[in-house]
């Protein structure tokens, strides 16, 4: 006898979904939904973290397809091996294809990754790295990996290198490959809860449109695909002046100026930017965090902070001000309280004042 109209459950039409389906594909958005974000790998930039989704302490999120791409030598690629770094930390595996031979196995370690717990393999084509990130979820559905793939624009696919060197009679390739393998990957990687990292490169946008060039001045290459299936795209760009460059005392480059720019991301955060350094020169290896700090602090609408000329004061919860100068920053950061106080007025700003009302 057939149920009658409204008698049926949500409860019972998914049981029966899944079943028939042999497969967990439909839930009951009551109790749980696959398609919230869970978990988040940081970025190395506190402030870059905040601003990908307004009321959460974010970054890279879990489960998803992420776009870092950027300018040639804005730190792509030192980025990615802080994410790697942050991704050990939290007892994930990372999963590296290379077809630029940008990874160096001492500079991974010093930017903090556990060499023990990351396989290196040489992106010889398209359809290798997509094959190998497919086996390999299926093979270990339990384990949680992150794929870093540096970079989508320097690895060829097996038609380009079969081929003559005629772009003509390898047109679009990727692109399309692209647009199939996206979409076949997404739902594996979130029920895996493993994370794609695809390291692309910013282009000159050449256009007669002067307008338009001004507007984006950069493309990242791919296709389409890439922009529709990524859950967050990070353009990196870097100050070409010498104000952009990261100087020591003796006046050698060991690290430039970068600015993040979020071009897409399911969140009020889209369209946000910030601005740190990187240090790559030396044995400091890492994003100048704390530095960051203060420019973002100029930034906030918060009464806690005041500036007049050269001193800058803030206030903690109680009143109690504390003064400084920017010379002074990173030594006064080693003040406990001082540092809680800045923390706080910063989170204030970038996370609570975006959160829901419960």
């Amino acid at each position: 006898m057939a149920t009658k109209p409204g008698k049926i459950s949500i409860g019972d039409m998914k049981k029966a979904i899944n079943k028939k389906l042999g497969i967990e594909v439909a839930y009951d958005l009551n109790h749980e939904n696959p398609a919230s974000i869970k978990d988040w790998i940081p970025t190395g930039s506190t402030i870059l973290d905040w601003l990908i989704y307004p009321g959460k302490k974010a970054g890279i999120p879990v489960g998803r397809i992420t776009e870092l791409a950027g300018l040639s030598a804005a730190g792509k690629s030192f980025m990615a091996a802080v994410i790697a770094a942050n991704a050990n930390k939290k007892g994930m595996k990372v999963v590296y294809f290379d077809s630029e031979a940008a990874v160096d196995a001492d500079f991974l370690e010093k930017a903090g990754c556990d060499k023990n717990q990351i396989l290196y393999i040489q992106a010889t084509s398209v359809e290798m790295v997509l094959t190998s990130i497919e086996y390999l979820m299926e093979q270990w559905p339990d384990e949680q990996l992150l794929f870093i793939w540096d970079s989508i624009a320097a690895t060829p696919a097996e038609k380009d290198v079969e081929g003559d060197f005629n772009p003509q009679s390898s047109m679009a390739q990727k692109p399309r490959i692209f647009s199939k393998a996206f979409a076949k990957l997404q739902v594996p990687l979130e029920r895996t809860q493993s994370t794609l990292l695809l390291i692309n490169q910013l282009k000159t946008n050449i256009t007669s449109n002067v307008a338009e060039m001004r507007m984006n001045p950069y493309f990242a290459p791919g296709g389409k695909a890439i922009e529709f299936h990524c859950a967050l795209r990070i353009w990196l760009t870097r100050r070409a002046a010498k104000a952009g460059k990261v100087l020591d005392e003796n006046g050698t480059q060991i690290g430039s100026e970068v600015k993040a720019q979020i071009k897409k991301v399911r969140s009020a955060g889209y369209g946000r930017q910030c601005s740190f350094d990187v240090l790559w020169g030396g044995n400091d290896v890492r994003i100048a965090d704390e530095e960051s700090w203060l420019e973002a602090l100029a930034t906030v609408t918060s009464d806690r902070y005041k500036a007049a000329g050269a001193w800058k004061s803030i206030f903690d919860k109680k009143g109690k001000e504390y003064k400084f100068q920017s010379k002074d920053w990173l030594e006064k950061l080693k003040d406990e309280k001082f540092k809680a106080t800045v923390v706080d007025i910063l989170e204030e700003e970038f996370v609570n004042k975006y959160k829901k009302e419960s």
